[in-house]
């Protein structure tokens, strides 16, 4: 029999009994992470997570929480889901093995990078904006001032 979690986000769990490890269940990393157990389905289904199953019900492990954890940072980081994918397969390597910290930190900057000229365009983008805005208003009072 495996220990279940028991608890919610801060505490409450169940660490295991005789060994065995805590599991979390879809509807508990769902609440946990307020995401929808449907989100958790389709990371499933690109090949992000691959939870134990015990006939029809999944089953998590302290892994799977993790590589979750990782996914959704990674979304909330702007990432694409293939990168999230290369950077959460690389979690699965030996422990110890520089090579996830120095993709992240090679992805981090190619992020930023990407930031900051999407913050350039946007800032070209708002300067012509007000120039257009400027001038239909002076062509306004223009006409306005015609009549």
């Amino acid at each position: 029999m495996t220990a279940a979690r028991t608890g919610g986000r801060d505490g409450g769990r169940d660490g295991g009994r005789d060994g065995e490890e805590e599991t979390y269940s879809i509807a508990e990393l769902a609440r946990e992470f307020d995401i929808t157990t449907r989100a958790i389905r389709f990371y499933e289904d690109e090949g992000l997570l691959a939870p134990r199953r015990r006939g029809q019900t999944r089953i998590y492990a302290p892994r799977d929480r993790t590589r979750l954890k990782l996914i959704l940072r990674g979304k909330r980081l702007g990432f694409s889901l293939q990168e999230i994918a290369e950077m959460v397969t690389m979690y699965d390597a030996t422990p110890g093995e520089t090579g996830q910290l120095e993709l992240f930190l090679k992805r981090i900057a190619e992020r930023r990078a990407t930031l900051e000229q999407q913050r350039e365009d946007i800032k070209v983008t708002l300067a012509e904006l007000e120039a257009a805005e400027a001038a239909a208003k002076r062509r306004l009072r223009e006409l306005r001032g015609a009549r």
